[in-house]
């Protein structure tokens, strides 16, 4: 007996080890307007700049890499930008006021599979739908409560079913629009016991963007609110990702959302100081696999991000 276990030590001695787990990498796009940064980058892996384009001032709260390799992003106030990897100005989407003299802006898109592109215009109250040669074939009135069109929306996306799922950072709300501007659900964010703070690094209820889930329910990046919720169609959360509870890492405006096809989410982490990650992917469970920090190649106003080399479907 004692050979026998002294041989099958021996063997456990001379098998090879197991393969260790590669660490999880991403290559990202992301926007920062910082005044030593103002541009729009592609790190890879290794936190090389790839590609970058001149983005000034302007708050880009949200780009689209395109199947072709072109690149959408908000590159005025009010406009929305296509250019090439070669930098060549494709396409632009200005949006002009339904009322002489109103104020419009731009934060939320969304280049259809259609071809077409959708845009929350902010100060217009209303969600359009536009062609290659900027004709609006689709126009969607928004239900809004604040009067300042800067806060009107943040991210928007359009359904699977037709609808549109709206942000409206001013109200605290996310609604969800039929075709013809019904709301058919919304999800009301609240202070979570917390007291109201003010600043970036704050705490409030100005939510920046939400995504709907396969199953139904809705993860809701909650700006300053400092957490994810996943919210079920009655409204119940039913599971979320709060300012503290993330191991090293305090969750501040949170912005952008990725769920990848494995399950796991990645959080756009904004305004939080250079001790945290701009971006950070999570389990299920809440375990942290992979964080993004860069404050190299962008700053502390990485708003808007989209991760480039993960296969299959990513919602975001």
């Amino acid at each position: 007996m004692r050979r026998i276990l002294f041989a099958i030590a021996c063997l456990g001695f001379l098998a090879p080890p197991a393969a260790a787990q590669e660490p999880i990498t991403h290559r990202v796009l992301a926007s920062d307007p910082s005044p030593n940064l103002q541009r729009l980058a592609i790190v890879n892996a290794k936190g090389e700049v790839e590609w970058e384009y001149p983005l000034g001032r302007q708050e880009c709260h949200d780009l689209q890499m395109l199947p072709n390799g072109n690149v959408l992003f908000i590159s005025g106030r009010a406009a929305v930008t296509e250019v090439s990897p070669d930098k060549k100005v494709v396409w632009t989407y200005t949006v002009k006021p339904v009322r002489e003299g109103g104020r419009v802006e731009v934060h939320g898109f969304q280049r259809l599979d259609n071809g077409l592109t959708m845009i929350a215009e902010n100060g217009n109250r209303r969600i359009v739908e536009v062609d290659k040669d900027g004709k609006i074939v689709k126009a969607v009135p928004l239900t809004i409560e604040a009067n300042d069109p800067h806060r009107h929306v943040r991210l928007a996306r359009k359904l699977d079913n037709g609808h549109y799922l709206v942000c409206h950072e001013g109200d605290a709300t996310v609604r969800e629009y039929d075709p013809e501007g019904t709301v058919v659900w919304s999800y009301k964010l609240d202070l979570a016991g917390r007291p109201r703070t003010g600043g970036h690094d704050g705490h409030g209820v100005e939510v920046f963007g939400a995504v709907r889930l396969p199953n139904g329910n809705t993860m809701i990046a909650g700006g300053n609110n400092n957490r994810v919720l996943e919210v079920s169609p009655k409204g119940e959360i039913v599971w979320s990702v709060n300012h503290d509870e993330l191991p090293g890492v305090k969750l501040c405006w949170v912005t952008t959302l990725h769920v990848l096809p494995n399950g796991n989410l990645v959080i756009g982490n904004t305004h939080a100081g250079e001790s945290n990650p701009q971006l950070i992917e999570v389990t299920r469970d809440k375990k942290v696999v992979w964080t993004f920090k860069d404050f190299k190649n962008f700053g502390n106003n990485l708003c808007a991000a989209q991760i480039l080399d993960v296969p299959g479907k990513v919602i975001r």
